[in-house]
């Protein structure tokens, strides 16, 4: 198996709260999934665990190279834990293709996060 792709972002968990605060719904639901946001809001301060989630899709799209463009949208990822806290990745849609095609097999995805940034790295592998 080849590295065919990485990416790495960093995002303000400030942001990210702010955007919930002004936003709302319409934010939560442009960019994280039904079953994320039941995640994120399980915990007492959601923001830093909403931030990881946004820094992770963000990486995901620079190690695709294929950016927030066309009919890629943020839900077509879904970011949650499995039974041992490690982030997994499920992908579908265009973005599904668009991995498919570049003959991505597997991710690995880590999300740190502190209460100031929360951070994320994809690496694309096939």
């Amino acid at each position: 198996m080849a590295i065919l792709g990485h990416g790495v972002d960093l995002v303000e968990v400030a942001r990210i709260a702010e955007m919930i605060e002004r936003h709302g719904e319409h934010f939560l639901n442009r960019c994280f999934t039904a079953t994320e946001q039941e995640y994120c809001a399980s915990y007492k301060d959601s923001a830093p665990h909403y931030a990881g989630r946004f820094a992770a899709k963000e990486a995901i799209a620079k190690a695709l190279g294929t950016g927030f463009r066309g009919q890629i949208n943020w839900t077509d990822m879904e970011i949650l834990p499995d039974t041992e806290g490690r982030p997994v990745l499920a992908l579908k849609g265009p973005i599904r293709e668009a991995a498919g095609e570049m003959g991505i097999s597997h991710w690995h995805v880590s999300i740190s996060h502190t209460m100031e940034h929360a951070m994320a790295s994809a690496i694309a592998e096939g």
